[in-house]
């Protein structure tokens, strides 16, 4: 058994991770981050949880007009976030933040 404790763990940057395994298709990776990540479409499912600090995550959408709209969550320790396949999304943490996510292999 291994056990991590979330909170002990920096990255050489920002975004940097630890593997910690891969389950059937899908990563399971500590990020640490004091940096927002990029705007990306999800390219299928990914479970994000806040385990350290405070992170602003930021969704967009396209209205009608073609113009996007964005909404904001603030997401705290214990906090979970589901995104599906064609969100759009980023990450903003509030300082050094410490993250689980779950997702395919590969994706963004």
């Amino acid at each position: 058994m291994r056990y991590y404790r979330a909170n002990e763990f920096s990255a050489d940057k920002a975004w940097g991770a630890l593997d910690i395994t891969n389950i059937e298709g899908a990563s399971v990776r500590l990020h640490w981050s004091d940096e927002p990540y990029i705007w990306h479409e999800n390219d299928g499912e990914e479970i994000f949880v806040v385990l350290d600090g405070i992170v602003n995550m930021r969704t967009r959408t396209i209205d009608a007009s073609g113009s996007f709209q964005i909404q904001e969550r603030i997401m705290e320790i214990g906090d979970i976030c589901h995104a599906e396949d064609g969100d759009q999304h980023v990450a903003h943490p509030q300082g050094v933040a410490r993250m689980l996510v779950i997702e395919k292999i590969g994706s963004v």
